[in-house]
């Protein structure tokens, strides 16, 4: 039986082929590492510590959720899956989440990520226990931000050969998410209560990289800028599900599933999403944050009386059907539609 191009093409460009690339990806990051900590192990062994500190927290896990939307977006969109510059990208997505990882755990002064010590936490531990100079916790934090920005420039490196429109989406993902970061941490020092505010904070820093910019950076690699403004509206509203659900694991989950601490964000004073909701309905919940009485166990408590948890399900459903909804007219085949719908359900409805 004779099989024509079209059915070809198909199969490559299928779900099980981004199952293929994701593992070249993971083999790319992989061999990176491996060749940094040889090369600077052979200038000191102290050299590859940093490298090292990214090593572990890469293989400790995680969802990988930003390569494989930046690889669906790329097949969706019809890209060659022999084009090594889909690979580099999404590996140079996970070295970034890598980064902004690191460097939240030491602005959060989060002790666990993966059900791990953060990098800070791990080498300020050491330094006490070996009894070096200086001060424990300093050690630790310059490790971590060293780190993070090694990790930062590991993912520059791997984006230098994309194409020009995809450099602007990478452009426009890392300083969203930096910025976002800075306003997530400004926020809170104020006690600002605004809930569109604290929803751009969500979406940009979060919500944005995590899946409309990656969606927009596979498709432009693969030529396809067209589908940015489809990919943007399914990506946005599913970002803001993503953090969302990212709220009410910090206030409601579990520690060891959610492989860090939780109720981490009312401890720290963060301005989420989820609060500011709940700030907006229940004058009590607002007068505690502006007043400064903060006191995360009374909060915690507040949420569950104003109802505001069973609200964010509600938005969250509505995001997820927005969402999936938002694919349905996108030029794209049947079942690239039906695999990132499959997808807003995994990442809106996730337990970690």
């Amino acid at each position: 039986m004779s099989v024509s191009t079209a059915d070809v093409a198909a199969r490559a460009n299928s779900p099980a082929m981004r199952d293929r690339l994701l593992a070249r990806i993971e083999e790319c990051v992989l061999r990176i590492l491996s060749e940094e900590q040889a090369r600077w192990e052979a200038v000191d062994p102290r050299g590859r510590v940093p490298v090292d500190a990214i090593a572990e927290l890469i293989e400790a896990g995680g969802k990988r959720l930003r390569p494989a939307f930046c690889v669906t977006g790329f097949l969706a969109a019809g890209g060659d899956p022999d084009d090594p510059t889909i690979v580099d990208a999404a590996a140079g997505l996970e070295f970034l989440h890598a980064f902004a990882l690191i460097h939240d755990d030491v602005m959060d002064h989060s002790s666990l990520r993966r059900g791990m010590p953060t990098v800070h936490v791990r080498h300020t531990g050491e330094h006490t226990a070996r009894g070096w100079r200086g001060e424990s916790r300093r050690y630790g934090e310059s490790v971590a931000i060293l780190a993070g920005d090694l990790a930062y420039s590991y993912a520059d490196r791997l984006l230098a050969a994309v194409p020009p429109a995809a450099r602007e989406v990478w452009s426009s993902l890392t300083s969203e998410t930096i910025i976002g970061q800075f306003l997530d941490i400004a926020v809170a020092a104020e006690s600002v209560v605004d809930p569109e505010l604290s929803r751009w904070i969500a979406v940009g820093k979060s919500g944005r990289y995590s899946i409309h910019r990656p969606l927009v950076l596979g498709a432009a690699i693969a030529g396809r800028t067209d589908l940015g403004s489809a990919f943007q509206e399914y990506g946005t509203t599913l970002g803001e599900a993503f953090q969302l659900r990212d709220d009410l694991i910090d206030a409601y989950g579990d520690t060891d599933a959610a492989g860090k601490p939780t109720g981490h964000d009312l401890k720290q004073h963060k301005m989420t999403l989820l609060l500011a909701l709940a700030a907006g309905r229940d004058e009590r919940v607002r007068d505690m944050i502006t007043t400064g009485e903060w006191d995360s166990r009374a909060l915690h408590s507040l949420l569950d009386e104003c109802g505001v948890r069973d609200e964010v399900e509600q938005r969250i459903d509505e995001l997820v059907e927005a969402a999936r909804a938002a694919i349905t007219h996108t030029e794209i085949d049947p079942q690239w539609q039906d695999e990132l719908r499959a997808m807003a359900l995994q990442v809106a409805y996730r337990d970690r």
